[in-house]
């Protein structure tokens, strides 16, 4: 373990804070406001300190079944709004009236993945976000549960965490759970399970290890925690996972102590539009290629050419994301397609001069230009 590392993370100056539902609703029983008050001082100590804190909170449906005495998570997607909505209001209020105890003005952002896909509004809420720093506002960031459907869900808070490190360029991203940190079993389930204080963030075996499971509350795991890790080394940040309820958690990650996992990132950071790239959850579309495209995509960071795709499937529009399969079925990239599906069917496997003669026009000479390309391959990946 390398304390001089932990101390040098600690004293970066843009976090995130991603806190989930068990810790904020007290596992269900409704609002933590002590808890909620320890962190909301906490928090402004590190903005005495000089860091930016942008809060991902977890805890609306959560709330609102508690305010609503329901017992169980609904499924029904109508119920899980309802109760987001019931249940947004007492979250809000909550860390408004704590900050506003130090002097320090709230903002209310919820996202959906829709709101990070769509290029635009990306940049819009990166600028809004970025604007609120400068303004000394502490954002408390949700997704809008009220609205999202399967179709633009993010899925978890822990993912929406990534992407906004991601978004905001952070220098590190904090997750508060119920657990001391990542372990290499579920330490409910295994009492000899051994915590994990320090690795990298893509590291394949800890992913083995990860629960795909979180509790009756939230959506996520620990598998879900180290997605959202991978995510944020992206951008270069670090992820520490942490116990919510240690006193003084922030303080402590902040003065470099030794609690928790430290995740790292192992490759340099890609650039900006490559982040927004990989921050599309949803795919319209799958191409097959051959040997020779795939290789051409993984050592050169080569356009894709329609020439090289041998089968599609899905029903997409230009500018949609699509993922590229080798000829063994495994993902090697993804990226936004200059063709619909019924286009790109009849091009596929014929070079640019033949598109005349087979559509009637022209419109790009790549199926997949490489700045709007990115690969998942991360040991080859090309910025």
């Amino acid at each position: 373990m390398n304390t001089n590392r932990r101390t040098d993370i600690g004293h970066t100056s843009r976090w995130v804070i991603k806190i989930g539902s068990a810790l904020i609703t007290a596992d269900g029983r409704g609002l933590d406001r002590t808890l909620i008050e320890s962190w909301v001082e906490q928090i402004a100590q590190l903005r005495q300190m000089g860091k930016q804190v942008v809060l991902v909170s977890s805890g609306a449906v959560a709330e609102g079944m508690a305010r609503l005495q329901w017992k169980q998570r609904p499924s029904e997607l109508y119920k899980l709004q309802a109760a987001a909505a019931v249940g947004q209001m007492g979250v809000v209020q909550t860390y408004e009236s704590f900050f506003q105890k130090h002097g320090l003005h709230t903002a209310q952002v919820l996202l959906t993945h829709e709101d990070l896909a769509n290029r635009e509004r990306y940049l819009n809420a990166r600028s809004t976000l970025q604007t609120l720093l400068d303004l000394g506002v502490v954002p408390v960031i949700n997704e809008n549960d009220t609205v999202a459907t399967a179709e633009i869900r993010l899925g978890d808070n822990d993912t929406l965490g990534g992407l906004v490190t991601n978004l905001l360029e952070a220098d590190l991203l904090v997750i508060l759970t119920d657990q001391q940190g990542f372990f290499s079993d579920d330490p409910r389930k295994n009492s000899l399970a051994t915590l994990i204080s320090e690795g990298q963030a893509d590291d394949p075996t800890l992913l083995a290890m990860a629960s795909p499971s979180g509790g009756a509350l939230g959506r996520g795991g620990m598998q879900t925690k180290l997605l959202a890790a991978q995510r944020a080394a992206k951008s270069g940040a670090a992820t520490w996972i942490a116990w919510g309820r240690l006193p003084n958690v922030l303080l402590n990650l902040a003065n470099g102590d030794e609690i928790g996992t430290l995740l790292l990132p192992s490759q340099p950071p890609i650039a900006a539009r490559k982040r927004w790239l990989a921050s599309h959850l949803h795919k319209r579309g799958t191409l097959w290629l051959n040997d020779g495209a795939a290789d051409r995509l993984c050592k050169s960071g080569a356009s894709l050419l329609a020439v090289g795709v041998t089968k599609i499937e899905g029903t997409f529009q230009r500018g949609e994301m699509v993922i590229c399969l080798n000829s063994n079925d495994q993902e090697i990239a993804r990226g936004l397609i200059n063709y619909n599906a019924d286009e790109t069917r009849k091009i596929i496997g014929q070079s640019s001069d033949k598109f005349v003669e087979l559509l009637g026009y022209i419109d790009e000479s790549e199926l997949i230009h490489r700045d709007n390309l990115i690969l998942v391959v991360m040991q080859n990946m090309v910025t």
